[in-house]
């Protein structure tokens, strides 16, 4: 392994999860790269401990080219040069690192004890009562100074055998510190805060027993945490818990096993049981918190607007809209009201009453400039429908995560209920996609004295996390609430606000099979899908279209039909190989400049988010001089560099996942639709796709497939708690 020896001459950044730059004075090497380099100064990156200018380290690793930065030697491991010698010891112990002893005490201590003297000071602080003149409180201050300073090196060591790496290391050092010891012995899966269960749980199966009653506890919050991802549910009946810890674990407990480990955890306050309802305690705080603070909002009194009537009527004629009776009575309790619910499917309007609201609120309050921002705060759960609100409204609009200062490293919120943002108009789109979890921190951030609109559709896909949140507060009856039904078509053949209208209703019309000016259904089986999609792509493309203005959506992944076999079939038509387009290989997938993409995470440092779509406008591979492989990505004039690692962040968008889908919208969508799609077939799904597209909708496949999907409601129930909480509260 190469390495290169010497000493921190000074640190340039350190992040809070151990990660630092810094300037290395290099001493030694068996990288022939940097023979150049003896006796200078180069720039180092990596994940740390305790690094000081007194040590001297073999630091492991390779020198690399960043584009932003040149040159810097990435390490990947790392350790402290053995302090050996006599002269070595008494440098060490009058050094810095070592408070309370100088040279003169470390003269006498080597003098007694030779090179043992380490050792001897380790052994017990009251060795160092034989040096003349040292004091107790002295000698306590040197023991301490001495194992902390070793302790560090060791905990590196002792992780790394277990199988965690460097950055994980010293990811748990930094977070549980001198706790690590015993966290190892007592309860390792502790450290499931911070790494991965199932690396805990392989490392815990290595020397323990697959039923002993540490690892059923973990794997019961562990379960109950993958449950309510899976399924949608906050809380679970002792049945459905045996059930998943069998599928998830492989663990075939009996009833009185389970319920002797929640019991258990229950005394820790762990998970909270209700009845027979059992909860991981986050999730019953988080409901009763949202309820709580729901009705404490909702008890302030109203707050009248003067003169509605008079000034919607001033907007609509100067914006040339006209609004009917419910969404003026939206408008109207939106600036009202404490809390206003306004639902709707698509073409009903949503986006034109969320202008009206800020637009009269704006002059009902006289706000202009930072006024504005310090009182209205539009949010959403994804990126592209944040610019939709801005793009409607003119005003700045953003992520709920970027609203609350999201803090990627620690997964935290920096607005919370300790530092709360100070607007007083929130206005939150899509929010049947928000889960019950990022609508508590939401709350959280929020004063009670405001006034909060939530808009969404209750009829699309409910969010990927636990809860049923829009649906919820609509069903307590208790809170403003504006369904808007009256659909406004483009055209008097426009047919796709209509058919989401029936897909909701199951109520199919028979000449959904006619062609209409907005919307096509081709009959196609299943084996001719992508010969069908293929063509239908060749002559968008013939006609003037692009990838721009066209995005297929399926339901999968996988399978001949599934996401990842299409988009490299589309990139043939959309993006085909030229020799003037640098392209790569990331694993089996080719990635070229031009190549249409998604994010799949959200990444506040470099404002992209998960559904963001962009285009690939650079592709840079490593040489002589560049020691990685470049991918810049534009995002809408936002250009971001990702190295090769970083691609897990990214997919094909030429077609996308439905789930994706939500919360943008399409000029034209095409959707592959076949009896192989299996379970991914129902209501929600299909009704969120054909609610994406504005101009035109192409359904390809078999009509069963289409029927089956608006029959299956299964994703409407979801077993949760939060209207109860709420109308009892």
């Amino acid at each position: 392994m190469n390495y290169i020896k010497g000493k921190l001459k000074s640190l340039i950044f350190t992040g809070a999860n151990g990660y630092h730059v810094g300037l290395f004075r290099v001493k030694a090497t068996n990288d022939e790269e940097l023979t150049d380099f003896l006796n200078k100064t180069i720039t180092f990156t990596g994940y740390f401990g305790d690094l000081n200018q007194e040590d001297s380290y073999f630091f492991y690793g390779r020198f690399v080219h960043n584009e932003k930065y040149g040159y810097q030697y990435q390490v990947t491991s790392y350790e402290r040069v053995a302090i050996k010698g006599e002269e070595a010891i008494i440098e060490f112990l009058s050094s810095s690192l070592i408070k309370g002893c100088g040279e003169k005490t470390a003269a006498k201590i080597v003098e007694l004890w030779h090179e043992a003297a380490l050792d001897k000071i380790k052994e017990n602080y009251q060795n160092l009562l034989l040096i003349s003149n040292m004091s107790e409180v002295k000698a306590l201050k040197i023991y301490q100074a001495v194992l902390k300073y070793e302790n560090t090196d060791q905990n590196i060591s002792q992780l790394k055998v277990l199988g965690f790496t460097m950055s994980e290391a010293l990811n748990i050092i930094n977070q549980f510190g001198t706790e690590i010891d015993e966290i190892i012995k007592q309860n390792i899966y502790l450290l499931t805060k911070i790494i991965d269960f199932n690396k805990i749980d392989r490392i815990f199966l290595a020397n323990n027993q697959a039923t002993s009653p540490l690892r059923l506890a973990a794997c019961l919050i562990e379960g109950l945490r993958r449950a309510g991802n899976a399924t949608g549910n906050t809380y679970f009946l002792i049945e459905q818990i045996i059930k998943h810890l069998k599928a998830e674990f492989n663990l075939a407990l009996t009833l009185e096993q389970v319920t002797e480990t929640i019991n258990n955890l229950i005394s820790k306050q762990e998970i909270v049981m209700r009845g027979e309802k059992i909860y991981l305690a986050e999730i019953d705080k988080y409901e009763s918190t949202i309820a709580h603070q729901l009705n404490k909002i909702n008890s302030l009194k109203d707050q009248r607007i003067k003169n509605f009537t008079q000034n919607i009527r001033t907007f609509e004629d100067h914006h040339q809209i006209i609004y009917n009776q419910d969404q003026k009575q939206a408008i109207k309790a939106a600036l009202e009201k404490r809390i206003t619910i306004i639902t709707g499917g698509p073409g009903t309007g949503k986006t034109t009453i969320i202008k009206a609201i800020v637009n009269l609120y704006i002059d009902a309050y006289q706000l202009n400039g930072a006024g504005i921002i310090n009182e209205i705060a539009l949010l959403s759960p994804t990126g592209r429908a944040s610019k939709k609100l801005m793009e409607a409204t003119n005003l700045p609009a953003m992520t709920i995560h970027r609203y609350l200062k999201w803090n990627k490293e620690t997964n935290e919120f920096q607005v919370n209920e300790f530092n709360k943002n100070p607007q007083r108009l929130i206005i939150v789109d899509e929010v049947s996609m928000i889960d019950t979890y990022l609508f508590y921190a939401l709350l959280q951030g929020l004063n009670y004295d405001l006034k909060l609109v939530l808009v969404g559709d209750v009829n699309q896909l409910p969010s990927v996390g636990p809860g049923l949140v829009l649906a919820d507060l609509i069903a307590t009856d208790k809170y403003q609430f504006c369904p808007l039904t009256q659909i406004y078509r483009q055209s008097a053949n426009s047919y796709i606000p209509l058919l989401a209208k029936e897909i909701r209703e199951q109520n199919l019309s028979p000449d959904f099979q006619t062609q209409k000016d907005d919307y096509n259904f081709l009959l196609v089986k299943n084996d001719n899908i992508r010969t069908q999609l293929k063509n239908i792509c060749q002559i968008s493309v013939k006609k003037g279209l692009t990838e721009k203005d066209l995005q297929v959506l399926a339901p999968m992944y996988k399978g001949q039909n599934g996401i990842d076999n299409l988009n490299v079939i589309l990139q043939t038509i959309f993006n085909p190989a030229q020799t003037t387009k640098k392209e790569i290989m990331i694993g089996e997938v080719c990635y070229r400049v031009g190549d249409k993409v998604l994010q799949l995470v959200n990444d506040l440092d470099n404002n992209v988010f998960n559904g963001d779509i962009g285009y690939i406008c650079n592709i840079s591979t490593k040489n002589s001089t560049q020691k990685k492989d470049l991918i810049t990505i534009d995002f809408e004039g936002n250009k971001i560099v990702y190295e090769r690692e970083d691609m897990n962040q990214i997919k094909h968008a030429y077609v996308i996942s439905i789930h994706k889908s939500q919360g943008s919208e399409f000029a034209h969508v095409i959707i592959p639709l076949c009896l192989a799609y299996n379970k991914m077939l129902y209501n929600k799904l299909i009704y969120t796709a054909v609610s994406r597209a504005k101009k035109s909708l192409v359904i390809i496949g078999e009509v069963q497939a289409l029927i089956n999907a608006i029959n299956n409601n299964f994703s409407n129930e979801r077993q949760t708690t939060l209207k109860d909480r709420i109308n009892n509260d």
